[in-house]
């Protein structure tokens, strides 16, 4: 089994930009570009909103702790969790300064709604992931809250989407080590990608990010 020494760590939070789009995330990732948009700014808002407050709260037989780093030697990722409820019960495992065992539940919190591909299940698996590896632990459940919808929406963990996320971030890593930014490759996921102007500055030269931003808002 591959062990990645810290120095090669790579973004967890990547994870949901390489799925969204593999040039995307080798432009911030590698290239070091980045071009904030109305979505970056609201998800920058509500996660803001996540930390506010207490790091570490307790309700009866559950442990919140917010803004959790975690990280995966196997995997080559580090990043923090927006939360992770801990349930009291005798199969989990101990944490330090409290009485018993808990289960660990991540809920990562996402602006706007449920979306249609995996960008963010596979993001909250590798969390998981992370937790089991941390924790040396089983993780069967985490969980989406969607601001729009006001709600969160489980998410069974299963071994296909652990393979998934394995496979991602092995791709990931290769991708890195070559230094590799794919070619443009447009869909109807470019209309709401925040390096839009960057990615295709040729297609958008003869409109101003003013107007961009304003038919983005309209629509």
């Amino acid at each position: 089994m591959k062990v990645y020494n810290e120095s090669d760590y790579l973004m967890l939070s990547g994870i949901q930009h390489f799925v969204f789009c593999r040039r995307q995330w080798a432009l911030i990732h590698i290239e070091q570009e980045w071009d904030e948009n109305i979505f970056t700014i609201e998800g920058h808002h509500l996660h803001e909103k996540v930390d506010d407050g207490a790091i570490r709260e307790k309700r009866g037989d559950t442990l919140y702790i917010r803004a959790l780093p975690v990280h995966s030697p196997t995997l080559g990722i580090n990043g923090i969790c927006d939360m992770v409820e801990f349930i009291k019960d005798e199969e989990g495992v101990e944490i330090a300064g409290e009485k018993g065992r808990y289960l660990p539940k991540p809920i990562e919190y996402k602006r706007g709604k449920p979306k249609t591909h995996e960008a963010d299940i596979l993001q909250l698996t590798a969390q998981v992931m992370c937790l089991e590896e941390m924790l040396c632990t089983t993780i069967s459940e985490a969980a989406l809250f969607y601001h729009e919808i006001k709600r969160r929406e489980p998410v069974k963990i299963t071994d296909e989407l652990r393979h998934k996320v394995k496979r991602i971030t092995e791709e990931m890593h290769h991708f890195y080590r070559k230094r590799y930014t794919p070619r443009v490759k447009t869909g109807r996921h470019c209309k709401s990608c925040s390096l839009r102007h960057i990615c295709l500055p040729k297609l958008l030269e003869r409109e101003t990010v003013t107007t961009y931003m304003n038919r983005l808002l309209k629509e």
